[in-house]
């Protein structure tokens, strides 16, 4: 793989044998082909990332709510690919989130707890719902973060309070989830 040093972490080249799935603040994630594996390719200056995260996989690889970990190396880690579509996806096109869904986030989330972990940055792209109505959460790196994160206890709360309500708009625009996106990463919203 191949990444032009600039701010903006331009790809290059990759091997034919992946296919970009996304790119997040500190990584690319890559589809494997013909495994139902993803590669998550971290930028120079977070590899110190991908052993944390490897080692936060490693403490919830027996809870079914979180990928399971395969490999890891100083700029990568290979997890299970999941299929699948976050809850940021479900709002911007009014696919309808049900009650059963939020309660497995909780209870993915209070099982991390168990282990000894702190999950924080829990956000709407980090929780995927598969085909089958099963919960996942991804991106578990700032799992050991000792600072109160409220992002999913205010999203829950904006569930029960406004999107359960028959008046309120299952369809929410892109612009607006991302605007509330940015107030959390400008710490303007705790």
């Amino acid at each position: 793989m191949k990444i032009e040093s600039d701010n903006q972490h331009t790809l290059l080249d990759y091997d034919k044998s992946l296919t970009l799935i996304g790119q997040g603040r500190s990584a690319y994630v890559f589809r494997i082909k013909q495994t139902g594996k993803a590669m998550k390719v971290f930028f120079p200056e977070y590899m110190y990332i991908a052993e944390e995260e490897a080692e936060i996989y490693k403490v919830v690889q027996e809870i079914t709510y979180y990928p399971t970990l395969y490999d890891a190396g100083s700029n990568y880690l290979v997890i299970d690919y999941i299929e699948g579509t976050t809850l940021f996806d479900c709002l911007t096109n009014g696919i309808p989130i049900s009650q059963e869904v939020v309660r497995d986030i909780d209870i993915a989330l209070q099982l991390a707890k168990q282990e000894g972990l702190n999950p924080s940055d829990v956000h709407l792209r980090n929780i995927l719902i598969t085909s089958d109505l099963q919960v996942k959460i991804i991106d578990v790196a700032r799992f050991r973060q000792t600072k109160d994160c409220n992002q999913w206890h205010d999203l829950k709360k904006a569930f029960y309070c406004y999107y359960e309500k028959r008046y309120f708009p299952k369809k929410i625009p892109e612009f607006m989830l991302n605007g509330i996106a940015m107030l959390y990463k400008k710490n303007l919203l705790k």
